[in-house]
């Protein structure tokens, strides 16, 4: 069926008004990875102090807590996978949940799995891993830290009744460009060779600090730290890829629609031409017929 110019001209007008929304949300999506980005960066200092501290507490103290953090038998294993909960994110969910079923299928025993994102958890169950809780996906820098902070709170409600001794998360990170690729990392327990290279960190100066009280107490206090900047750092840089994944979808479909208003203009203009030509062919087979009238 031919297209009419009035059909043509609402096509393109509608591509129009698609590709504004699309050069919108390309533009939200870089300054949210730029804000993620940021704060992986400011985070690095602080994870620098807490290590330092964890460096002192290890030199003196004795395997005690490592034991009782990881050591109990019967346990299982606690995994968070972070994902997205909106979509227009590419293979973003299937990336991650892939790489996570994948992880898992080594391990022994069936993982508890929370889900971070409702996109996620539906993956995470086509792929036989029925998530045991569901968390929304943080919508800012400010939200990470309530996430953060649920996570280790329900994690250490289990670990006191002994229900788990593991903890695993999951998530894409950003690469070089706008990519991004899926890790994973063991959280607890907090193993003897980790132990051992926090240990052998060398001090910025010559006089070592000194712990004061109880050094099992301070020790507890600093390993949540580093277990909460480690959570932190997974949600931010999950929530900067899950951006480059948005953006790099934003961008394919910013180039389609321009194809799209490339191929609906040059029909435009040639179904305007042909009408050009027709009217001009009438006009001169009007003449043509007047001339030969008055002959």
């Amino acid at each position: 069926m031919s297209e009419t110019a009035a059909g043509l001209q609402r096509k393109i007008r509608s591509a129009g008004d698609l590709q504004s929304v699309v050069r919108t949300m390309k533009a939200l999506a870089a300054s949210n990875i730029g804000q993620y980005e940021k704060a992986v960066r400011a985070l690095g200092d602080y994870h620098r102090a807490v290590e330092m501290g964890l460096s002192i507490c290890f030199r003196g103290a004795s395997n005690a807590l490592m034991t009782e953090r990881g050591g109990r038998a019967g346990g299982v294993v606690g995994v968070v996978v972070f994902g997205s909960d909106q979509g227009l994110v590419g293979r973003f969910n299937d990336v991650i949940t892939d790489y996570a079923a994948s992880a898992l299928a080594k391990l022994p025993g069936a993982p508890q799995v929370w889900a971070v994102g409702e996109r996620a958890h539906a993956r995470l169950e086509d792929a036989g891993l029925k998530p045991v809780g569901l968390y929304a996906v943080p919508n800012s820098i400010k939200a990470i830290t309530p996430l953060v902070g649920r996570i280790l709170m329900e994690s250490e409600a289990r670990d006191s009744h002994g229900a788990v001794t593991e903890l695993y998360i999951f998530h894409n990170r950003p690469t070089s460009g706008a990519g991004y690729e899926p890790a994973g990392e063991r959280l607890l327990p907090l193993d003897e060779s980790w132990r051992r290279e926090l240990a052998g960190l060398a001090w910025p100066t010559g006089n070592l600090p000194e712990v004061m009280g109880v050094g099992a107490t301070t020790l507890r206090g600093l390993i949540r730290e580093y277990l909460f900047v480690s959570l932190f750092r997974a949600c931010a840089e999950s929530l900067a890829s899950e951006n480059a994944s948005r953006l790099a979808a934003m961008q394919r479909a910013d180039k389609n629609i321009d194809e799209l208003l490339e191929t609906f203009k040059g029909a435009f203009h040639r179904l305007r031409q042909s009408g050009i030509d027709e009217e001009l062919f009438d006009v001169i087979s009007g003449f043509e017929a007047l001339s030969t009238e008055k002959r």
